[in-house]
């Protein structure tokens, strides 16, 4: 039982970060590193979302196993019939506020780690030197599932995107056998690949392999991009906001600005991202939480922008539709700003493919070079010095699926696992702060550990109004984890081999 918890040092973790055979090229700043958090962040999410937590949802479930967790606890049989979702109305914006208020505690105690032990792999990386082995492998492995899951339902959005911005732009359109998911809600489509999909990905990952800093540069300039359509939306439609769409500013009371917090919860997903780039910083106990906390400012000062302009230009009763930013602007007869804004919502799901793909990589190569997961996923090209096997591995083990299936049911995978990181690294905190109470910190968590802990309380919430079969999906994948644990990375682990 004491394997399971061995811990690596975090000078051990250092020294392996410098071995010249798997160093990685340093050239990221606080820029690069805000923006790279802004481009994982902002992504479709804000022009979807933002309407759908405005005017409420009516959910369905036909079995418990589709039901909310909490509601099954605190309703037993009566959680399992068709509820409904209660909108934030015009208080979306406040709805925005409380959720970057629940992510800045999490990104705290990332923002502590990352200036503590600047090496790559982000959560991982933390959990080996704070809670042991076991916990590493479990975090990793649930990384290696957020990214992927995220990544493959973001590529199935940006081919139906891409479709629709080419029919209604330029008249063209793509067949249909090539540009939609095989497989859809367990039936077959008629659909033979996404081929755009697929493409997109594949694309992304060649510029990954040819190194950080062109990775870096192609993203700064996809969220300028993005950040642009997001700005022009604010500001050309504030002209046609009518405070009267205002009121009442809180329709359904506190309860509806509670459950569109749990909505747009998910649109601030990817700011740890950051983290994943510690080894490739310049000097990464000032630039990260810099850039981890910079990434959260900025998404929530836009996300709270949009809420207001969007409730400010259409009745919020309206917005519970699948394009609300760009239908709301089509009643107006802004058919400029609609098509710029539908420009930067595909370059924004760019932006977040790529920078997600960058750091599921880099999560594979830091458990390979701790010899958790086969060495070469740590192999680092010659030329460009970057996990190239990695990259290019990520970039079909998430495009391939992305062609055939419309992952879309499957999203919940994606915030579970988010969120339980989100506490590991909370309680890697904890842990840190009494162990190892005297190293070097270049940020400290202000009211440790009451700040920590209610980083965890927020996340086990959270993860508790998720429905009970994304619960069974999460426990199934850790256990196939776990299989490949106790069959490989225990007995070839870098702690195991030096005992």
């Amino acid at each position: 039982m004491s394997d399971l918890f061995r811990k690596k040092s975090i000078e051990a973790l250092l020294a392996a970060a410098d071995d010249p055979a798997r160093r990685l090229r340093k050239t990221l700043g606080p820029w690069s590193l805000t923006a790279l958090g802004i481009g994982a962040v902002i992504g479709s999410g804000i022009f979807i979302l933002t309407g759908t937590a405005a005017a409420g949802e009516t959910l369905s479930f036909d079995s418990f196993l589709h039901a909310p967790v909490l509601d099954l606890l605190m309703h037993g049989r009566e959680a399992v019939s068709t509820l409904g979702r209660p909108g934030a109305g015009p208080a979306i914006s406040l709805s925005f506020l409380l959720t970057a208020l629940a992510c800045a505690f999490a990104a705290l105690c990332y923002a502590e780690l990352a200036s503590m032990i600047p090496v790559a792999g982000s959560a991982y990386t933390y959990s080996y030197a704070t809670l042991g082995e076991i916990f590493a492998w479990i975090i990793g492995w649930d990384l290696i599932l957020e990214y992927a899951v995220s990544n493959m339902a973001v590529a199935v959005g940006f081919s139906a995107y891409l479709n629709d911005i080419l029919d209604s732009v330029f008249g063209l359109r793509l067949p249909r056998q090539l540009a939609g998911p095989m497989i859809a809600g367990g039936e077959f489509t008629g659909s033979w690949f996404n081929l755009p999909a697929l493409v997109v990905l594949l694309a992304l990952t060649m510029i990954l392999v040819r190194g950080v800093r062109e990775s870096a540069e192609t993203n700064n300039v996809m969220v300028l991009i993005k950040v642009g359509a997001v700005l022009l939306f604010v500001f050309g439609a504030a002209r046609a906001v009518d405070s009267g769409h205002w009121h009442p500013f809180m329709p359904n009371g506190f309860p509806g600005v509670l459950t569109g917090a749990a909505i747009v919860f998910f649109t601030y997903i990817g700011f740890d991202s950051v983290s994943t780039a510690a080894e490739e910083c310049r000097n990464p106990q000032r630039d990260l939480p810099i850039g981890i906390l910079a990434t959260l400012l900025v998404c929530t000062l836009l996300y709270t922008a949009v809420a207001l302009v969007l409730t400010g230009i259409a009745d919020w009763r309206t917005l519970g539709n699948a394009a609300p930013v760009a239908n709301a602007l089509k009643d107006l007869g802004y058919d400029n700003i609609r098509r710029w804004v539908g420009a930067g919502a595909i370059v924004g799901m760019v932006s977040s493919l790529l920078v997600f793909q960058y750091g599921q990589a880099r999560v594979w190569f830091a458990m390979s070079r701790d010899r958790l997961l086969p060495g070469f996923f740590s192999r680092v090209h010659p030329v460009h010095r970057t996990p190239h096997v990695s990259t290019w591995i990520a970039g079909f083990a998430v495009g391939i699926p992305a062609g055939i299936w419309d992952l879309g049911t499957f999203a919940d995978l994606s915030n579970i696992g988010t969120l339980f990181a989100f506490a590991l690294v909370s309680a890697g905190v904890i842990v840190a702060r009494r162990t190892q109470p005297a190293r070097p910190r270049g940020f400290r968590v202000p009211l440790s550990p009451w700040l920590p802990l209610l980083s965890i309380a927020c996340c086990l919430v959270l993860m508790l109004s998720l429905p009970l079969m994304t619960w069974l999906r999460f426990f199934g994948w850790l256990a196939v984890g776990l299989a490949i644990y106790f069959a490989f990375g225990k007995r070839r682990s870098e702690l195991a081999e030096s005992k």
